[in-house]
């Protein structure tokens, strides 16, 4: 069964023209030029297959949108790691500029455990770019709504916490409450 729709996703796939003005299918891959953006449906296509390729990830309960090459992942996932997989394998798409994994994972049902992973998720943002300074940042989450508070050294620092915070999957909104010093 799953075979079948792995083939079928290809088809689909190996179908779709390589941007939006073509109109014959064959020969697609040889029009598009590096640096070319890839449409929205080639990249839902080419995400739809990876996900149904990796035997570690739900490829038939995953829903793929893309929009702008944001991809956004909706579902159910039977674990943490099963979920983070698919934003990887998601990630790993050309023409893929960010994902959104919306996937819910199985039995977590607390807002508790969702605002501590956000809270989580936002810190290792912040530490893994070394123009913000994660370490004088506080981050507080609720409901999905994160708190930054702190010192940041500059307007931009700011700035580029307050975006980092942004997209990290389940913010519904960002105070940034950081003083410049």
């Amino acid at each position: 069964m799953k075979t079948m729709l792995l083939l079928s996703t290809l088809a689909v796939f190996a179908a779709l023209p390589a941007r939006a003005d073509d109109k014959a299918s064959y020969g697609a891959e040889e029009r598009i030029e590096k640096g070319m953006r890839r449409p929205d449906a080639w990249i839902t296509a080419k995400v739809k297959s990876a996900l149904m390729y990796q035997p570690s990830v739900s490829g038939l309960g995953t829903n793929v949108d893309t929009k702008n090459g944001v991809v956004t992942l909706r579902g159910e996932a039977e674990n943490e790691a099963q979920k983070d997989l698919a934003t990887e394998y998601a990630s790993a798409i050309e023409g893929v500029k960010r994902v959104n994994n919306m996937m819910t994972v199985k039995g977590e049902k607390s807002s508790f455990i969702d605002d501590a992973a956000i809270t989580a998720r936002v810190k290792s943002a912040l530490l893994s770019r070394s123009s913000t300074s994660a370490f004088q940042t506080g981050v507080e989450t609720r409901d999905g709504v994160v708190t930054l508070s702190g010192r940041a050294a500059n307007e931009a620092e700011k700035e580029l916490a307050e975006r980092l915070a942004r997209d990290v999957s389940g913010v519904k909104e960002v105070r940034n409450n950081l003083t410049v010093r």
